[in-house]
């Protein structure tokens, strides 16, 4: 499946400024995270991007990256605009979504995302296994799955942040998406929901318009970097595999 895995990063964010740029032990984040999307294998890797400084970071260092209007709603509009953009698109099967705020994303996890739509979704995503703690945490967002294939894809029944205490098919979900072009193209055109507005979750347009999602089931994935204080957790993980080496 000819893959296009396409990085929005942003360095206006609200809740942590220059976010791509921050540097874990002298690496910045979304230099990190591009080269784990070229270590998989699956394609050609793009940074979305509309701020110059990332640009020619990435650039500077061989990659691809594509410049972007800063007013876009959100990464997945700037995944498509960029996608828009290259010459050759119509070479794509599938347009992997990956979050630039990932720096210990496993390379084996960005295939995984493709597997829903080897099996027919025309929208894949990931999830992992999730605690009575993090269940209970309303910043982690959650999906209930319906197993459909013996195990291997799932499919999203819904998403969402606030608690249900309850942990019987319920998963952590791993923000990384794959599309067909058709399917992402047809998203973008959507109108915002009911429940992505009031739940503040994207992929409930999705769902909303009749979209369904498959899943992968994954262990063991990191976090991501939201805060400072996650940035510092990442930085502290990398400094004891180097030393565990």
């Amino acid at each position: 499946m000819k893959t296009a895995i396409i990085i929005p990063a942003r360095m206006a964010s609200q809740r942590f400024a220059n976010k791509p740029m921050a540097k874990i032990n002298g690496i910045p984040m979304i230099e990190r995270v591009w080269k784990q999307g070229i270590i998989s294998k699956l394609g050609d890797v793009y940074v979305a991007c509309c701020e110059e400084e990332v640009f020619n970071l990435i650039t500077s260092k061989g990659g691809k990256a594509i410049m972007t209007d800063p007013k876009l709603p959100s990464g997945t509009d700037r995944v498509f605009a960029a996608f828009s953009l290259l010459e050759n698109k119509d070479d794509y099967e599938s347009i992997i979504n990956l979050q630039g705020d990932m720096p210990l994303i496993d390379s084996i996890n960005i295939q995984r995302v493709n597997i829903p739509l080897e099996n027919g979704y025309e929208i894949g995503t990931i999830a992992t296994d999730i605690s009575s703690d993090e269940e209970k945490n309303e910043n982690i967002t959650k999906v209930s799955i319906d197993w459909k294939k013996s195990g291997v894809v799932g499919e999203s029944i819904d998403f969402f942040k606030s608690s249900k205490k309850k942990l019987t098919n319920i998963y952590q979900h791993v923000g990384i998406y794959s599309f067909k072009p058709i399917a992402l193209k047809r998203f973008v055109s959507l109108p915002t929901s009911k429940n992505e507005i009031e739940r503040k979750l994207e992929q409930l347009r999705a769902l909303d318009a009749g979209l369904k999602i498959g899943i992968t089931y994954v262990e063991n994935v990191p976090i991501s970097v939201d805060t400072l204080e996650d940035l510092m957790l990442i930085e502290n993980i990398l400094k004891n595999r180097d030393e565990n080496q």
